[in-house]
């Protein structure tokens, strides 16, 4: 009996082998629908990627695009804030020429220092439209967010002591901002 168990019948043998085949032919059929299935994933996923890929080059070439233009646009924009400035301060300079030929022609002096302070007044005004203003500093506490100490002097009074005594070069600002801080004399 104990050959029998070990050696299969020729029937047992033919079943065993019916169900062998029958096994690897499932097995490539369903590998088949997966590799099927695999393989239109695959190319919706390359679609995709393909996609995905062209919308980011295109981007990109309208954010270079983009930024080509800004920059351009903003050298533009300097130019002409300039030219509108420079366009503005012209009669200035046209009213500087005439009292310039008016010195060589003219021999009174007061006429020629009236026509100069109406020239300074002008370019003032100019300057003030302009939001420039001058820092008044005289007799003022010295401000170091204003003014620069050239230098210190004993203080011909008691009340000008930490004060400004002198001012060496006038200091501007900018619509509120320091342009040009003021040289000045510090009494101590």
């Amino acid at each position: 009996m104990s050959e029998k168990k070990e050696k299969p019948t020729e029937a047992e043998e033919k079943t065993e082998t019916v169900q062998e085949e029958q096994i690897p032919a499932a097995d490539g059929q369903e590998q088949e629908n997966g590799q099927e299935e695999t393989t239109v994933q695959l190319k919706e996923m390359e679609e995709k990627i393909a996609a995905m890929n062209e919308k980011y080059l295109r981007l990109s070439a309208e954010f270079d695009n983009y930024r080509k233009r800004t920059v351009k646009e903003k050298a533009e924009l300097i130019k002409s804030a300039g030219e509108d400035l420079l366009s503005r301060i012209l009669p200035v300079v046209d009213n500087f020429e005439r009292a310039l030929d008016s010195i060589e022609k003219s021999d009174d002096v007061t006429a020629l220092r009236q026509g100069v302070e109406l020239i300074y007044n002008s370019f003032r005004d100019f300057l003030s439209q302009n939001g420039v203003k001058e820092i008044e500093c005289m007799h003022a506490d010295f401000n170091t967010d204003e003014q620069e100490a050239v230098t210190k002097i004993p203080a011909p009074s008691e009340e000008l002591k930490g004060k400004v005594v002198d001012c060496i070069q006038k200091g501007y600002t900018l619509n509120g901002k320091v342009m040009r801080f003021a040289k000045v004399v510090v009494g101590e």
